[in-house]
């Protein structure tokens, strides 16, 4: 639906009303993702909206496990989907257009741009990582799913955006070895 960082906090409030063991958090792409580098949710507010999402979990929930997938890489996204011409056409509709606006442009600002989003990303995951740690009952994934070497494969055909059956199958398999590690993932 498009949910950045700012509405976790509502969607822990939803969660936590259900009495969860395990909760799953998979947010930040939307953050990056944004009409212009400018409009990216700066990380302070990323962090910021983070911490309080797990404090309004922890509120109701005190004894759920947590676990937080990394942001994909959506340079990756735009390196893999650039090559075919449906998925550059249906981006034209403003999927992504941070990273994936004017996705032939080579140019020296185009690839600033991306860069900066690429940035950012890193820079939530980081984020992500260290919120976190500090919650023993959350585990965060490690960069698993932003280190993940995905192809078009693991693109829906619809968007070239969200992940298709197979991206999903990966995600989950990502997200079982997190979770029934021995210990956190380093």
């Amino acid at each position: 639906t498009g949910a950045r960082m700012a509405d976790l906090s509502q969607q822990m409030a939803d969660a936590a009303s259900r009495d969860p063991e395990l909760v799953t958090v998979m947010v930040g792409a939307n953050d990056a993702c944004r009409s212009s580098t400018r409009a990216m949710t700066p990380v302070a507010g990323f962090r910021a909206d983070f911490e309080e999402a797990l404090r309004t979990l922890r509120a109701t929930a005190p004894k759920a496990q947590v676990y937080v997938a990394s942001v994909p890489n959506l340079k990756r996204l735009w390196e893999q989907g650039r090559g075919n011409p449906l998925g550059k056409e249906v981006w034209k509709l403003g999927i992504c257009p941070s990273m994936l606006g004017d996705a032939d442009d080579l140019g020296e600002a185009a690839e600033h741009r991306r860069d900066q989003v690429e940035d950012r990303v890193v820079a939530y995951n980081k984020v992500l990582k260290e919120v976190c740690a500090t919650d023993r009952r959350c585990r965060f994934d490690g960069n698993a799913v932003y280190d993940y070497r995905f192809d078009t494969d693991q693109l829906s055909h619809w968007d070239w955006f969200h992940p298709s059956r197979d991206g999903q199958a990966r995600l989950a398999s990502i997200a079982y070895r997190t979770v029934t590690a021995a210990g956190p993932v380093a």
